[in-house]
């Protein structure tokens, strides 16, 4: 039976792809990825872009495509058979990836098309900075380290993998552990048709009558923005900025506090062991910001610039609440709501009401039309 991850051309055929084509398909790649390398770095002819680079994107490019709507599906579309797959192949990327970066006639491959300046400067501006990001991110993986410390950058790859992957999971499942089941329509008050319409099909699917909400985020947007049911909100507010932590209605049962500990110290000494003092320095070498101190100094000049107007509004927000709905003090779980009423007094219009005249065909047709359309400079003169 043909394996739609590794057939497929366009978008991704999610509908046919099963659990089961998951590893097979990563296997096969990986493999045929590493077949690739080893000859291309045996290779007697000169390397160059069209005899080497292409083939390696060509080749990783068809991985990345095989792999994303896997990992796509693993968040909405989550299963136990589907995250037992997705889990038996981040290791194999994980220590693909750490291999690939590590492999020291890879590096000189790249190299050696970087330093014939006759060859690089014949490239595109795009070719020359596919080899430039690439010798940069041989050196983020370690191609310099001695063997030992090789090893030990390998060892904080698969634990950093394997508890990114926990804490995912953590997360999809604490939002999947809470519902809010509700039989009596007058807890509804507020909330568009949609929103109703999509709860009671949420409860009908789980065999319960009434309406069903969740902490996913349509269900819980819609209810944050329209539900006059000041403890209804509070109530999911709660459960949503609590999930998988050691506070809420699941206190303790998904939390990841530790994972994150683990997951700080990890960076720091994958970060030191190529050099840089911290984390932030390292993440900012694939950056455009120079420094951790210069991305401060934007963040608190931003900060500088927007409080004030900030504040304003918020002001102005929790003067309508009082002033029309009688609300002395907002909470954290009133600002959506209160939000939502005022642009309907000033303006007579709610999201609900914009929604039929952005239906996803025209939104989509119209992401591409501006992506196509030509840059003209001219105003900035």
């Amino acid at each position: 039976m043909t394996n739609p991850l590794l057939t497929f051309t366009g978008l991704p055929p999610f509908s046919a792809i099963k659990p089961g084509h998951v590893e097979p398909a990563i296997d096969e790649l990986l493999a045929a990825n590493r077949a690739l390398i080893d000859r291309l770095v045996a290779q007697t002819d000169k390397p160059s872009w069209e005899n080497s680079i292409q083939l390696i994107e060509e080749a990783e490019d068809h991985l990345n495509k095989a792999w994303s709507p896997v990992s796509h599906m693993n968040s909405v579309v989550n299963s136990e058979a589907l995250r037992q797959a997705y889990n038996a192949c981040l290791p194999k990327l994980t220590e693909y990836a750490t291999e690939m970066g590590q492999n020291e006639g890879l590096y000189r491959l790249y190299h050696s098309i970087k330093e014939d300046a006759s060859q690089y400067n014949a490239l595109t501006p795009a070719q020359q900075k596919i080899i430039d990001n690439a010798l940069r991110d041989f050196h983020l993986s370690g191609i310099d380290l001695p063997a030992d410390k090789k090893q030990r950058y390998k060892d904080i790859q698969q634990r950093l993998s394997k508890l990114q992957t926990q804490f995912e999971e953590n997360v999809l499942d604490a939002t999947q552990a809470w519902h809010k089941h509700i039989r009596d329509e007058a807890q509804l008050a507020g909330l568009p048709d949609s929103a109703r319409g999509m709860a009671q099909q949420a409860a009908q699917q789980k065999g319960k009558d009434g309406w069903l909400f969740t902490l996913d985020f349509p269900s819980y947007y819609a209810v944050m923005s329209y539900a006059d049911d000041r403890e209804l909100r509070r109530e999911m507010y709660t459960a949503y900025v609590t999930r998988a932590s050691e506070q809420g209605p699941n206190a303790g049962r998904f939390d990841n506090s530790k994972i994150m500990e683990e997951i700080l110290a990890l960076r720091h000494e994958a970060a030191q062991l190529l050099g840089f003092n911290n984390f932030a320095e390292r993440s900012l070498a694939k950056k455009m910001a120079e420094s951790p101190e210069q991305v401060l100094e934007f963040l608190h000049d931003l900060a500088r610039r927007s409080r004030k107007v900030a504040e304003q509004d918020l002001q102005d927000l929790q003067d309508y609440a009082r002033q029309q709905h009688g609300l002395d003090h907002l909470e954290a779980w009133d600002i959506g709501y209160y939000s939502e009423k005022l642009r309907e007094h000033k303006y007579a219009i709610n999201q609900e009401q914009l929604k039929p005249y952005f239906p996803e065909t025209r939104v989509v047709q119209g992401m591409f039309d501006i992506v196509k359309r030509p840059v003209s400079y001219t105003h900035l003169r």
